[in-house]
């Protein structure tokens, strides 16, 4: 060999010599760059991560940092230098980083000699590697395992998912091994790492993928989580039963019992879920327990969330069952339901998340059958849209009785599709809305004023007096009923009918509902046939009677006598004088009557019997009410 090629040989070997070790302490000095142009216009990659040794030492130089001083950024910069699953947590992948450089102590030191100047593929393992005698003792202890850098597109260098995936799975295989470089001990970033620390080594022992202390922490976590559930749901309890007390209001046990439910087992999710990172699981458990509180997390949040929209849409039906507007009642259960179906999607949507399936790719996988699907939900939308009319219109609402079509009934219930109307058979019949919205519908129950019209039959026999006493004591009853309209009623001699003398009675009841009106066209009739059987009117029935013509007879008879001036006024005066009579001491008289009460007597069975003198009847069973005694 000439002498100035030695020369260079024994300069180059003095530069590189000059140049620290790295290892697990990270070696000072710097790497070949790749030199290779891109064919592509791309971002230029961070120096940090420009080639496989460039990212090493980053790793290295951050991880030696974060021993010295604990800095949780110094952490995050190495944790940068590698790549994780997305459903990764951040506690996971600082374990798996820090078990990362455990293993690299055990492997040896890091040199620079151990990367080459460029790389073309993109990938390149760092272990194991057969120029390397210490690689090759350690991979056939504990194969598979590799340690591999791989480029992404814009030109930097990460280690692999496969990588951190295989530090999780080897590193019970690792952690005997003898630490060659760095530290006596191994760094511990996590609580379940430096938990495992502390524990003896008899409870190291490994079953089904678990160390015994892991087993134990789960056991202690499970356990935390029910107590805490019980505690949360006992607290809940104990708030609302306070609130019942202010409110003067009280809740069934099962009730209350099944509504702070969800609550607890919510509380002991979120529990569970951030106390995994305690026990410094495996990848395979840590996994496994984490979809498995996800899930868990999902289903109490929905249920919570459920109860939570019961309870508010229960305050709010009250509130609005004060109001006098009927729109409120309607529009509280349709809200109801809709914040529910989002519940459920949110719901839904996180449970896919947990299990790792990719919401958004099958949110956009719809839309290419969006035509399909409108198509066959095109009665439902116009069912939709339809029920926002009818909410908008208002032609009716819950409690209505309405006409459409051939349905007749009243109003119990209306939906986002459909509405249901209870027929007056008690049947239900089920409207589209959309059918609603094109049809005539009348509304019974908009009425203000609900008619009544009828005629009184009186016999030929009654004297004109009487007939005119007779209809102004039936406009006196109109005058004096609660429920009558006042300023519009008629009663008049309208025909004269086959076998009678018809009087006209068109009157009209301010009633809220029909049961009402019933009760007092009632009252109104008997008070009628009251103030006929006072005046001496009878009615006359649908009968024929033959008379006999007797000429004789007929040539006495005397024409009748013309009404006095005063006759009129009298008998006016007679009907009003007898109306009031009757009406003078009717309850109603001091207390308008409420609504119609079914399922109870308006009366005690045990109430005295009154005569008409108002006084109580006698007992004839009682001592001395014989009939002697009695006459």
């Amino acid at each position: 060999m000439t002498g100035p090629k030695r020369s260079w040989i024994v300069l180059l070997a003095l530069l590189f010599a000059a140049l620290p070790p790295v290892g697990a302490v990270a070696q000072e000095g710097g790497g070949s760059a790749e030199t290779a142009a891109p064919s592509e216009v791309v971002p230029a990659p961070d120096e940090r991560y420009a080639t496989p040794w460039q990212t090493m030492r980053t790793y290295l130089l951050a991880m030696n940092r974060f021993v010295d001083s604990s800095d949780e950024q110094d952490l995050d910069e190495a944790v940068a230098c590698c790549r994780f699953p997305e459903s990764d947590r951040d506690v996971r992948r600082r374990e798996l980083a820090t078990n990362l450089f455990n293993i690299l102590n055990r492997i040896g030191e890091v040199d620079q000699w151990h990367f080459p100047p460029s790389v073309s593929d993109a990938q390149f393992i760092y272990f194991p590697n057969d120029r390397i005698v210490s690689h090759a003792r350690l991979s056939d202890r504990i194969p598979g395992f590799r340690i591999e850098i791989i480029r992404d597109q814009i030109g930097e260098w990460r280690f692999s998912e496969e990588t951190m995936r295989l530090v999780g799975e080897h590193w019970s295989d690792w952690e005997p091994l003898k630490i060659k470089v760095g530290a006596d001990e191994d760094v511990a970033a996590t609580l379940g790492q430096k938990l495992r620390q502390m524990v003896p080594a008899t409870l190291r022992g490994n079953m089904f993928s678990l160390e015994y202390w892991q087993w134990l922490v789960i056991l202690l976590v499970i356990l935390a989580g029910l107590v805490l559930d019980l505690s949360v749901r006992g607290v809940l309890k104990l708030c609302w039963r306070r609130v019942e007390r202010r409110r003067g209001q009280k809740t069934d046990r099962g009730v209350l019992r099944r509504a702070v439910r969800p609550f607890g087992l919510l509380a002991a999710g979120l529990l569970w879920y951030f106390m995994l990172d305690v026990g410094g699981l495996s990848v395979v458990a840590d996994t496994v327990l984490t979809t498995a509180v996800k899930v868990i997390l999902s289903f109490a949040s929905v249920w919570a969330a459920w109860r939570v929209v019961d309870l508010i849409a229960e305050i709010l039906a009250s509130k609005a069952s004060k109001t006098d507007t009927k729109i409120d009642d309607l529009l509280v259960p349709l809200i109801e339901r809709s914040v529910k179906i989002v519940v459920v999607a949110v719901g839904l949507i996180y449970s896919l998340e947990a299990f790792d399936v990719p919401v958004f790719p099958v949110l956009s996988g719809l839309g290419i059958g969006g035509l399909a699907v409108a198509f066959a939900a095109k009665d439902t939308i116009e069912n939709f849209f339809g029920s926002v009319a009818v909410i908008m219109d208002r032609p009716f609402e819950v409690g209505d009785w309405i006409v459409t079509g051939d349905v007749e009934g009243t109003v119990e219930w209306m939906g986002f599709r459909s509405t249901r109307v209870r027929t007056f058979y008690n049947s239900v019949v089920t409207v589209p809305n959309a059918t609603l919205v094109r049809a005539n519908v009348d509304n019974y129950g908009r009425r203000s004023f609900r008619r009544f019209k009828t005629t009184l039959n009186l016999t030929y026999s009654t004297p004109p007096e009487k007939i005119e006493a007779f209809c102004e004591g039936v406009r006196e009853i109109v005058r004096q009923h609660p429920y009558t309209r006042k300023d519009y009623y008629h009663v008049w001699l309208n025909e004269f009918g086959a076998h009678s003398l018809d009087v006209l009675v068109y009157i009209f009841f301010e009633t809220p509902d029909w049961s009402v009106e019933l009760r007092e066209r009632q009252r109104f009739m008997l008070d009628t046939i009251r103030l006929a059987d006072l005046l001496g009117v009878e009615f006359a029935f649908p009968t024929q009677t033959l008379h006999l013509f007797n000429e004789e007879h007929g040539k006495g008879r005397h024409p009748a006598t013309t009404p006095a001036r005063e006759a009129e006024l009298r008998a006016i005066s007679e009907g009003v004088r007898a109306a009031r009579e009757l009406t003078a001491k009717a309850p109603w008289q001091e207390i308008k009557p409420g609504g119609v009460v079914f399922g109870s007597s308006p009366a005690r069975a045990d109430a005295p019997v009154l005569d008409p003198g108002g006084m109580p009847a006698p007992d004839a069973s009682a001592p001395g009410n014989d009939d002697e005694a009695t006459r």
